[in-house]
């Protein structure tokens, strides 16, 4: 049993570690040093793929490098690159896909718990510069009257026009 169990609670801790590590790397590091690539995902999109979809290739490779470990040299990193893994396709699917709509279908949730992760991300997209956006994970979310108070409040301190939200 233990066979089971252990594995998928590394991979149940590990997809919502990499929520809040995500969070954090899209705040201080997209939002910060890594603006020029993340710009891109704040600008309309012309084409397919964006600059910002890189970061995407950089998760893609630690995961690869997690299965090798995991296979060659410490067996729970396999467990944790699955983590990793199950993440990004929560990723693709609830951001790129619902919020993003890069899918060849569209649907905007009308309520619920997936209404309220595309309205926060919507209120994170409101801003198009690095500084005064809120919301910045992607699957745990705050509710969207408080982001909508704190983007107004950010507004005003960076003397920005304040948002239709």
């Amino acid at each position: 049993m233990s066979a089971i169990l252990i594995p998928a609670a590394i991979v149940v801790a590990t997809v919502v570690a990499t929520e809040f590590f995500a969070a954090w790397i899209h705040r201080v590091v997209m939002h910060g040093p890594g603006w020029r690539w993340h710009r891109s995902h704040h600008e309309p999109r012309a084409g397919l793929i964006e600059r910002n979809d890189l970061y995407s290739l950089v998760f893609a490779g630690l995961s690869m490098g997690l299965f090798w470990m995991g296979a060659t040299l410490f067996a729970p990193l396999w467990w944790v690159a699955v983590g990793l893994c199950v993440y990004g396709v929560i990723y693709f699917c609830v951001h790129d896909g619902l919020v993003h709509q890069r899918w060849p279908f569209r649907h905007v949730p009308r309520r619920g718990y997936l209404r309220r992760i595309y309205q926060a991300h919507r209120l994170h997209h409101a801003v198009q510069e690095r500084e005064g956006c809120v919301s910045f994970g992607f699957v745990l979310v705050r509710p969207v009257d408080k982001l909508r108070t704190e983007l107004h409040a950010n507004m005003r301190r960076y003397g920005k026009e304040r948002p239709d939200t």
